[in-house]
């Protein structure tokens, strides 16, 4: 399976910068991985330190015990005084004073520092992004910071420490002496500066080794424009086109291929970047996805480089081999920055808080064990709604596990399930207009391939439904899945040939191919 992305100028303007994402669902080839860069800085060498007019400084970090507070009920250190180890000084700032510590020679940065065994220290630089490196000229390019240090290391830039959910190296310990790959800028600007603090750390921490701190390798890697973003055009064809489709497509709208090598892909769900949406610290813009076949979620980011952020996402039960979907399925983020996820095999809905800590949403309606809960979403005053179809039971609707014997719509307000719904046999998809007066439903249902327009009433309750569109007698083997709603009312359904596009009224605006069946989509930055 691989996921797309579908850049076109005129939904840009419409969406104020919105990119859609789609997700296919069968295999294709893994992206290159390696790319060359056309210059690089080697900061180990007096030139490559000059040209960024740098200078390399080092200090020892103390280890020191100081007052703290044990964790409380609130998993905060709110509990009883105690007394714990930190370590001075604290130079990650931006602005730190580090002028009175030893400066190191770039050619010395091979030197041994620090005392061996449990030993940390320092290395901080302030670098300034020339005009040209050799005639190259460095000017809207991506610059990499390369940093390979023995044996730990985190890096922070600028005062930051970039890290998001379930984040496995990168900008944090990945290993002893492995390179840690640190993304300057998308968009160089000569004359542009960025403070580098590394905190070394010898290890292995538990065997104490008589080693020292020393740094094998430091490069800025600068990169053509966009040379680092992992995307491959792929054929696109779109028929039934619109006068208003042309509006929302444009003239010559194009595929990319941004992710591969996917079992299943599900879910996906855009996480702006700038904000404390996932993680304690902000962090870039990526995207959230499901493989509920495999029981992961992965991110994406904004680069293209994929890692698992959640493994057993949504099973962890004994049977787990007899499940062919065991992991969770939809995603979503609420007011609060929290993730939200659709688990088939533990059938419930539940919600990751910041602390780490899950909390079930919905498990069971009127005493009885939900299906597995497909698809969900939010509305603005906070009420949950999602869909609850059988199809993450290893037999789906002839399943023995079965408690309940309808395929539901829920809601969720003030901690009370409510079934909105009982007339789908297989509902999936849901997306509320952008006045949130109605709710859009999908059926995955081959016999009954329609989308459903709820009205939505007083506290949330929904009024008696009407066909949206009806797409089963179109070509296809998909019935209805994902559905999306833009900023202008247009409805975005995953359904049977393809993408299709629908105006406000259901009229059909344009049919979306693509090389893979669409099975889910997401707005992005």
């Amino acid at each position: 399976m691989s996921l797309f992305t579908y850049p076109r100028r005129a939904l840009v303007s419409l969406l104020v910068g919105f990119v859609l994402h789609l997700v296919f669902d069968t295999r294709a080839q893994e992206l290159p991985r390696a790319v060359l860069p056309k210059a690089v800085v080697d900061l180990r060498t007096r030139e490559g330190v000059d040209l960024v007019r740098g200078t390399w400084r080092y200090h020892d970090a103390d280890i020191t015990r100081v007052d703290h507070r044990d964790v409380g009920a609130d998993l905060k250190a709110s509990g009883a005084p105690n007394q714990t180890a930190d370590f001075v000084p604290d130079a990650r700032g931006p602005g730190f004073d580090d002028y009175a510590w030893e400066s190191v020679e770039p050619t010395d940065l091979e030197g041994r520092r620090g005392h061996g065994r449990l030993s940390l220290g320092w290395y901080r630089i302030r670098v300034t992004l020339p005009e040209a490196i050799r005639g190259w000229p460095v000017r809207g390019s991506t610059v990499v910071l390369e940093l390979v240090m023995d044996d730990y290391a985190e890096i922070w830039v600028n005062g930051r420490l970039p890290y998001v959910l379930g984040q496995n190296g990168g900008t944090v310990a990945a290993g002893w002496n492995a390179p840690n790959r640190v993304v300057l800028t998308e968009d160089a600007r000569p004359g542009d500066g960025y403070e580098i603090a590394v905190l070394g750390i010898n290890g292995p921490l538990s065997t104490h080794p008589d080693t020292y701190l020393w740094v094998r390798g430091a490069t800025l890697d600068f990169h053509e424009p966009g040379a680092l973003r992992r995307r491959v055009e792929v054929p696109l064809v779109v028929d039934h086109r619109s006068a208003e489709a042309e509006s929302v497509l444009g003239d010559r709208p194009r595929l990319e291929r941004v992710a591969s090598g996917f079992a299943f892909t599900e879910g996906p769900v855009w996480i702006r970047g700038g904000t404390q949406r996932i993680g304690p610290e902000a962090a870039e813009g990526h995207l959230l996805f499901s493989d509920p076949n495999n029981n992961l979620v992965y991110r994406l980011s904004s680069l293209g480089d994929v890692s698992v952020v959640l493994p057993k996402s949504g099973y962890s039960g004994t049977d787990i081999g007899v499940y062919r979907q065991p992991g969770s399925n939809g995603l979503a983020v609420d007011g609060q920055d929290r993730l939200t996820l659709c688990q088939h095999g533990h059938r419930r809905v539940v919600r990751l808080e910041k602390n780490g800590q899950v909390t079930v949403l919905a498990d069971r309606f009127e005493g009885k064990r939900l299906n597995s809960p497909n698809d969900l979403v939010y509305r603005r005053d906070g009420t949950l709604y999602f869909t609850d179809p059988p199809f993450g039971l290893p037999s789906a609707h002839r399943d023995p596990r079965r408690e309940l014997d309808f395929a539901g719509v829920y809601s969720v307000r003030d901690g009370v399930v409510r079934c909105e719904s009982k007339e789908l046999s297989g509902p999936n998809g849901l997306a509320f207009s952008p006045d949130e007066r109605w709710l859009y439903v999908g059926n995955w249902d081959e016999k009954r391939k329609v989308v459903l327009r709820y009205p939505v009433l007083d506290q949330g309750a929904l009024g008696p439904s009407s066909v949206f569109a009806d797409l089963t007698q179109a070509p296809g083997d998909d019935a209805i899945d994902g559905i999306k709603v833009d900023e202008a009312g247009h409805v975005y359904v995953s359904g049977p040939g393809g993408l299709w596009i629908l105006d406000a009224a259901g009229d059909t605006l344009a049919l979306v191919r693509a090389p893979e069946n669409v099975h889910n989509l997401a707005w992005g930055d």
